[in-house]
């Protein structure tokens, strides 16, 4: 009988990362990433542990740029998608390993009406806002403002959002913490406050193959679980019509452990054929809030196994559909459609538009807080 564990031992690794001293606590080691074309510096805090999980963080984007796991033979690979060098980054769409926001996800024709005004935000994805606009958190110097070592590794980020900022009211501070435990979970601690009422949505967008290399790359066997009764369907624009519909008999029923790629031609479903794929808003089962298990990511070749854990009512899944074979990432390696697995914890996109979805406003006073946890497990 096969069975998952935590991982827990050590593991030798040839990576952009020093190798532990034996017996030695999880560290943050601060580095140098390069520079962007207009010399601005990039820098970097390398996490490790003593379960052979290491991740770095870049303070462009306060982003994943590596994240290193092992599989069921010992081995490490770097596991998320992306790229060698800052200015790649910068010049690219993809999002990837990035922290997201201001409003994480789509914003309808970039229009909110809040306090009895209506704001304009910058548009950049058919018409509509994604990802906070032309110039997001993705493309921000986040600044470190604390690393610590020990018992766990940790790295504490932020950034200052002014006031009217790509559209968005008010002067916003932002911080993203990163802690890696020793024994190799990954948690990420979103938090916001403002000095005059916004609205709020912060995620992680980095996109996962948990493989052992190229040979095998493609994510579309892996099985996924999404722990949602319900989703948000879209409109041809993919912006939420405000329904809450049940997953039971559609393509997006990923209650049980299911090949991503089963299900993900099925041009029957207008909700595939607008989104090319996965691209959607998955309900939450569980009270929000509370961390709890979203969704589960097995790959059955390396035996590597994903566990996402949050307290946001909604996960948007993503497979890679705009992946078009144009981009060569780390290690080589030319990222095609469904090379990765991207699962998003974060409020309901367009919720400002919606009175029916959860609220993503912030008011002065109040924290924003959203907590992502990474959960690595290797199935024997």
């Amino acid at each position: 009988m096969s069975s998952l564990r935590p991982v827990l031992i050590a593991v030798l690794c040839a990576s952009a990362f020093a190798a532990m001293p034996a017996g030695q606590a999880a560290q943050a080691r601060r580095a140098t990433f390069g520079s962007l074309s207009d010399g601005t510096r990039i820098d970097a805090v390398d996490l490790s542990s003593r379960a052979g999980v290491r991740v770095r963080i870049i303070t462009l984007g306060a982003r994943i740029q590596s994240l290193y796991a092992p599989d069921r033979t010992g081995r490490l690979a770097d596991i998320v998608l992306g790229f060698a060098g800052p200015q790649q980054y910068f010049d690219d769409g993809n999002y990837f390993g990035a922290t997201v926001g201001r409003f994480a996800n789509r914003i309808g024709k970039g229009r909110f009406t809040l306090g009895g005004h209506t704001y304009q935000l910058s548009t950049n994805d058919h018409g509509n806002s994604l990802h906070g606009g032309d110039r997001g958190f993705d493309k921000r110097v986040w600044k470190i403002d604390s690393t610590h070592s020990g018992g766990d590794a940790s790295v504490e980020m932020s950034y200052v959002s002014p006031d009217g900022e790509e559209g968005y009211p008010g002067t916003m501070r932002v911080t993203a913490t990163y802690t890696l435990t020793d024994g190799g979970e990954l948690r990420i601690d979103y938090r916001a406050t403002t000095d005059k009422s916004t609205i709020v949505n912060l995620s992680g967008h980095s996109y996962f193959n948990l493989a052992s290399g190229p040979g095998h790359f493609s994510t579309m066997r892996d099985l996924l679980q999404i722990n949602a009764s319900h989703y948000t369907p879209v409109n041809e624009t993919l912006i939420p019509t405000g329904a809450i519909a049940p997953v039971a008999g559609t393509p997006f029923d990923f209650r049980k452990p299911t090949p991503i790629g089963l299900r993900i031609r099925d041009g029957n479903d207008p909700q595939i054929r607008y989104c090319h794929g996965y691209d959607m808003n998955f309900v939450l089962d569980g009270r929000p809030g509370t961390l709890r298990l979203a969704a589960r990511v097995a790959d059955p070749r390396s035996g590597r196994v994903l566990e996402v854990y949050t307290t946001a009512p909604g996960v948007q899944f993503y497979s890679g559909n705009f992946l078009s074979g144009t981009i060569v990432g780390k290690h080589d390696i030319v990222y095609r459609q469904g090379d990765a697995v991207v699962l998003e914890p974060q409020d309901f996109p367009d919720a400002p538009n919606h009175p029916n979805f959860p609220s993503a406003t912030l008011t002065p006073g109040a924290t924003y807080h959203n907590v992502i946890v990474y959960r690595f497990l290797v199935r024997k």
